[in-house]
């Protein structure tokens, strides 16, 4: 059975389906009308769904504006740089979709076929769905209650005519509520490869960064890492590292040291990386070799090492 809220009522509590920590859960309308916890008959046609999707890689970070999409949307450019991997990237950031934006794909509507949904494709190896796309306009407020927004994500899960791809990137809203639990849940026998986690040096946002490394340890759902992003500025000029946000308890590192979750990496800030996003460009076009572009590279090839390896250790348990 899928995952369920750490705080659930129970199925047989009074307050089964009617508690707050309900709100959004699958099988919220199941357990209300006292039926009993009976999964969400989703969860089965969403595990079918992702047989073709290798790996699943979901993108959470505690608060916003710490570069949460930019790093979603260079995890997939990096990763399409083979053009024999194709990569997927499905934005659940429901109410603050920025992922047709980055990607250059604003303006583009999503395209009914006889197996669902056709994502819109930047390359031919690189496909994105986002509710941006559903929208008459950029400008457009997405209003909407927990349910309502749980019922988008199972029907992206379910709908959309990915193919066989190598990479599935979620790309989720900060914090830990409606929309994080539901992508757990309808995934939750699909096999999530794990979770990277985006900071920013400061205390400020390590501190829900450390909110959401016990959510994903609550759901059981493994942490591949951290990335500590915009640490430090270097100057394109004289090379000199100035710390724009300076990490005043010890940054992500000491974070990770005393939480036991590895660092992926540090991505410095790069005045590019804004501008290229922007411009709907991969910045590692613009600035093959700026600091920021290694250290993505880097943090890339840990991820691909991480999902390889648990993938071989899952295949040896099956043949043993």
């Amino acid at each position: 059975m899928e995952e369920v809220p750490h705080d659930c009522p129970g199925a047989d509590s009074a307050q089964a389906g009617r508690g707050a920590s309900c709100q959004g859960c699958p099988n919220q309308r199941l357990c209300a009308s006292g039926a009993g916890a009976t999964p969400d008959p989703a969860i089965e046609e969403i595990k079918e769904k992702m047989k073709t999707v290798k790996h699943k890689i979901l993108v959470l970070s505690g608060k916003g504006g710490v570069g949460k999409s930019t790093f979603s949307a260079h995890l997939a450019h990096g990763l399409a740089e083979d053009e024999n991997t194709q990569i997927a990237l499905l934005d659940i950031d429901i109410c603050g979709p920025s992922i047709p934006k980055i990607m250059g794909l604003e303006g583009e509507q999503v395209h009914q076929s006889g197996s669902g949904w056709s994502p819109v494709y930047v390359e031919d190896n690189l496909g994105v769905m986002s509710v941006g796309f559903l929208l008459s306009s950029p400008d457009d407020a997405v209003i909407w209650r927990g349910p309502k927004k749980n019922g988008m994500i199972k029907q992206f899960l379910r709908d959309v005519d990915w193919g066989e791809v190598d990479y599935l990137i979620v790309d989720t809203p900060p914090g830990t509520s409606d929309e994080h639990l539901s992508v757990v849940q309808y995934l939750a026998t699909a096999r999530i490869d794990g979770a990277v986690l985006i900071t920013t040096p400061q205390e400020v946002s390590l501190q829900d960064v450390r909110k959401e490394i016990n959510f994903c340890r609550k759901v059981k759902l493994p942490i591949i890492g951290v990335v500590e992003n915009m640490s430090g500025f270097i100057c394109p000029k004289c090379k000199k590292e100035s710390q724009i946000f300076p990490p005043t308890t010890g940054g992500a590192e000491l974070m990770c040291q005393d939480l036991e979750v590895p660092l992926l990496g540090r991505v410095p800030l790069d005045p590019l990386i804004g501008k290229n996003c922007d411009k709907g460009q991969s910045f590692f076009t613009d600035a093959p070799d700026s600091p920021a572009t290694l250290a993505y590279r880097s943090i890339i090839q840990r991820i691909q090492e991480f999902c390889d390896l648990r993938q071989s250790k899952e295949e040896n348990l099956i043949n043993s």
